[in-house]
C-alpha cells in the first residue's frame, strides 16, 4: 500500500525514518558552511582548510573495509548507533579545532562516523523492506534525506546572514544535538543482524573481492556517481564563473533539485514499475546526457534564455538522479548475500568515496580547458556506462529483475 506520492506507509519504522531526518537536518545545517566555518573560526586560509578536508577524505576511504566487516559482525543498528556518537564527538571537537592538523583529525573522525552510519543504512533498508518494494523504500528515504538537507540548508542560510562567531558555533552545537537525537531514536529500532549457523564457514573480504559480477556493478556505478557529483562540484562553478550567470541561479538549481527529489521520487519509481533494472540504470545515464546538452546550450544563449536553459537542464538532470538512485541501491542490496551484506554494501559505497575524492579535481581541471570540455567528457562517460550496464544482467541476476512497487519478488528478465 503506497501513498499518493508513491511512498510506502512508514508504520512501525517511523523511529528509523525520524532518525534519518534528524541526521540529515544536522548535516544539511553544517555542510554548506563547512569551509566558511573554519575560515571564520581559525587562522587558516581557504587552501589550508581545503587541504585538511581532502586529507581527511583520503584517510577515511580505507574505513569502508573495516566498517563493512563490523556491520556483518555486530549488526547495522549497532554501527548506526556508534556512527551517531562518533559524529557528535567529532562535531563538538570542531569547536576547538584551530590548526590544519586538528581540522584534518576531527574531520577524519566525523567522516568515519558518517561512514559507519550510512554504511549500515542500506542493510537496515533491505531488512525492513520486502523483495519487490526495495526501490520504493530506497526512493522514499532518498526523498526524506533531501528534505532533511534542505531544512538544514535553510537554517544554515540564517546563520550565514547573522555571520557572528556565536552563530557559527551554534550551528556546530545544533548539529551535534541532531546526532544525539538520531542515536536516541535508533535505540528502539530492531537489530537486523543476519543469523549465522554455528557450522557455517568463515567468510570475509576475500569472497567479496572475488565476486566478479558484483565488481562489475560497482564499476558501472562509478559512471552514475560521476554524474551525481555534477550538482555539487561542477554546476556552481560553471554557472557563476564559466558562463557568468547571476549568483541566484545556483541557489535556484539546488532548490529545484531538492523539491523534485522530495516530491517526485515516489512517482518516478511507480512510473518505472515493470521495467528491467539494468535498462533503468542506462536510462538514467542517457537523461544525464540530455541535461549536459542543455547546460552547453545555456553557454551560447543570452542571459535570460541561458537561465531558462540551465533550470530546464537542472530539471532533466535531476530526473536522471530520480531514475538511477533507487535502482542502483536496490540492486546492490539484493545482489549481496545476507551474512556479508555489510561488506558488499561497504564496497558499493566506496564508489561514492572515490567519486568525492576524484571529481572535484577532475571537474575543475576540465572546466579550465574550455567552456564545453567537461560536458563532452561527462557525456562520453555516461554513454559508455549506459552501454556497459546493459550486459550486467548476464552475470548479475539482480540487475535483470524488474522494478516493482509491491511486496513480491519479480521474475528475472535478462532480455
Amino acid at each position: 500500500m503506497l501513498t499518493r506520492l508513491g511512498f510506502p506507509h512508514v508504520g512501525e519504522h517511523r523511529r528509523f525514518v525520524a532518525a534519518i531526518v534528524a541526521d540529515t537536518v544536522g548535516s544539511g545545517l553544517f555542510m554548506p558552511i563547512t569551509l566558511l566555518y573554519f575560515i571564520a573560526m581559525t587562522d587558516l586560509s581557504l587552501v589550508q582548510v581545503g587541504s585538511a578536508l581532502s586529507i581527511s577524505a583520503l584517510l577515511t576511504m580505507p574505513g569502508a573495509f573495516v566498517i563493512g566487516a563490523l556491520v556483518d559482525r555486530f549488526g547495522p543498528r549497532r554501527m548506526m548507533l556508534a556512527g551517531n556518537l562518533v559524529q557528535a564527538a567529532g562535531m563538538v571537537a570542531y569547536l576547538w579545532a584551530d590548526s590544519l592538523l586538528a581540522v584534518a583529525l576531527w574531520a577524519t573522525l566525523l567522516n568515519l562516523g558518517r561512514q559507519s552510519f550510512w554504511g549500515s543504512f542500506g542493510n537496515v533498508v533491505t531488512a525492513i523492506s520486502a523483495p519487490g518494494e526495495r526501490e520504493v523504500w530506497f526512493g522514499f528515504l532518498q526523498a526524506v534525506r533531501n528534505l532533511g538537507y534542505s531544512v538544514g540548508g535553510v537554517l544554515a542560510g540564517l546563520a550565514l546572514q547573522i555571520g557572528t562567531d556565536l552563530a557559527y558555533q551554534s550551528v556546530v552545537v545544533v548539529n551535534a544535538v541532531t546526532f544525539v537525537l538520531a542515536f536516541v531514536l535508533l535505540l528502539d529500532v530492531p537489530d537486523h543482524r543476519a543469523a549465522h549457523a554455528d557450522d557455517a564457514p568463515v567468510e570475509g573480504w576475500g569472497v567479496v573481492l572475488r565476486d566478479g559480477a558484483y565488481l562489475r556493478l560497482v564499476a558501472g556505478q562509478l559512471g552514475f556517481v560521476a554524474g551525481m557529483m555534477v550538482l555539487n562540484f561542477a554546476l556552481p562553478v560553471y554557472v557563476a564563473e564559466t558562463i557568468a550567470l547571476p549568483g541566484w541561479v545556483v541557489g535556484a538549481i539546488f532548490t529545484l533539485n531538492t523539491a523534485m527529489v522530495g516530491l517526485c521520487q515516489g512517482l518516478v519509481v511507480r512510473r518505472m514499475n515493470g521495467q528491467v533494472r539494468a535498462r533503468m540504470m542506462g536510462l538514467a545515464q542517457v537523461v544525464f546526457v540530455v541535461g549536459y546538452a542543455l547546460f552547453v546550450l545555456a553557454g551560447w544563449l543570452p542571459v535570460w534564455l541561458a537561465v531558462v536553459a540551465m533550470l530546464v537542464g537542472a530539471a532533466v538532470y535531476t530526473s536522471g538522479e530520480l531514475v538511477g538512485g533507487p535502482v542502483f541501491s536496490a540492486t546492490a542490496a539484493e545482489a549481496a548475500p545476507d551474512h556479508l551484506r555489510g561488506r558488499y554494501l561497504g564496497l558499493f559505497q566506496l564508489s561514492w568515496g572515490i567519486g568525492g575524492a576524484v571529481t572535484p579535481i577532475a571537474f575543475t581541471w576540465l572546466l579550465a580547458q574550455g567552456q564545453t570540455t567537461l560536458w563532452w567528457v561527462l557525456a562520453l562517460v555516461a554513454v559508455v556506462s549506459a552501454a556497459y550496464l546493459q550486459r550486467l544482467p548476464r552475470v548479475l541476476p539482480a540487475a535483470g529483475r524488474r522494478v516493482t512497487d509491491r511486496s513480491e519478488q519479480a521474475e528475472p528478465d535478462t532480455a
